[in-house]
């Protein structure tokens, strides 16, 4: 799941203590003192035999004793023993598991829905920040455009791409067209560009016009050249993704003070640092968990970042995933991740 685990564990003893210890570290986000591990735990232990391995634990830079309580704290160290070897992941429920189905079935037919959907999803349930990457349109190629007139000298652009993907563009034109013409545009574009992959699509119409210009329609022609330019974006290449429920990271105490959210934010908007981030995921064998420093970047030392490929047949088209604080729910929130990822490609090869 990323990073090495440690060379030399603790004892069974000092696992079963540490996990103890998340758990509780997890769940109340305070130190967690002997007293309360000797309950917690039910081991038959005393206080100063827990306190001794607590002292070990922390030798091996697993956990660390904030200056101003007795208890320890998880160190990212800890947290990566955790989620290598010691967390009992709980898989979503049955009801969790169809609700997620229905809402990605429902929008599959739209890219930018479906990833505003999931990225969506995944916020709602996991009550952290959700991230999902835009298709990468590499292989996204036209399969039929339509064009429907609207008022105020605006066309409605249908463009339908690789059988399943819907999208509309609305083209604002010098004069109103007439169904008739709007017809004739589609058909040309359509019987010499149907198949063809969407960036050369574009290439193509600005070759095809300025060679046919003396032969074309003149209504054909500008038709033509005002969709050619809305299909600069319509495959998305990749260097997009979608942002929710970034307000869920103030309820965390570790990240709710002004200067800490204030950095987040920064982090959030300038899209380069998360996409550097996502996309050491893209070619990962099922789900990554960074854990604080092991993101490589400052301003995200105090986060998790949990990932997971999607894939399109057997392409790895986008990453997704959940930002959070260090005391995440590890338990569910790797599981929801990795049933979205798999739900995700499932409905896109149908």
């Amino acid at each position: 799941m990323s990073a090495e685990a440690t060379s030399n564990p603790p004892s069974d003893r000092a696992q079963h203590l540490l996990r103890v210890l998340i758990q509780r570290y997890i769940r109340d986000g305070q130190p967690v003192g002997s007293r309360t591990l000797s309950k917690d735990s039910s081991l038959d232990l005393s206080p100063a035999t827990i306190r001794n391995v607590m002292s070990d634990l922390e030798d091996m830079g697993m956990v660390s004793a904030p200056h101003t309580s007795a208890g320890r704290v998880p160190t990212a160290k800890g947290y990566r023993l955790f989620v290598d070897t010691l967390v009992r992941y709980r898989q979503p429920k049955d009801g969790d598991i169809k609700m997620l189905q229905s809402q990605i079935r429902r929008k599959v037919d739209d890219a930018d829905a479906l990833v505003a959907s999931v990225s969506n999803m995944l916020s709602e349930f996991t009550s952290l920040a959700g991230v999902v990457t835009i298709p990468r349109g590499q292989h996204a190629a036209l399969r039929q455009i339509e064009f429907l007139p609207l008022s105020e000298n605006r066309i409605l652009a249908i463009l339908v791409i690789n059988d399943r993907e819907v999208q509309n563009r609305i083209l604002h034109t010098e004069r109103d067209y007439s169904p008739s013409e709007l017809q004739q545009a589609a058909n040309y574009i359509n019987e010499h560009y149907a198949g063809v992959e969407m960036p050369q699509v574009r290439d193509k119409i600005v070759a095809d016009l300025e060679s046919t210009r003396h032969s074309m329609n003149q209504a054909m022609h500008d038709i033509i050249a005002v969709a050619q330019s809305a299909m600069a974006g319509a495959a998305h290449p990749g260097g997009e993704f979608v942002l929710a429920g970034e307000t869920n990271l103030m309820h965390f105490a570790e990240l709710s003070d002004v200067d800490t959210l204030r950095r987040l934010f920064e982090a959030f908007s300038r899209k380069r640092l998360i996409l550097d981030l996502l996309d050491r995921s893209i070619n990962a064998d099922g789900v990554q968990v960074f854990i604080g420093e092991e993101s490589g970047f400052q301003i995200l030392d105090d986060c998790s970042v949990v990932t997971a490929p999607y894939h399109l047949d057997d392409d790895t088209v986008g990453v997704l995933g959940v930002i959070g604080p260090t005391r995440m729910a590890y338990d569910r929130v790797v599981p929801i991740v990795d049933i979205t990822a798999r739900l995700l490609r499932s409905a896109l090869n149908q």
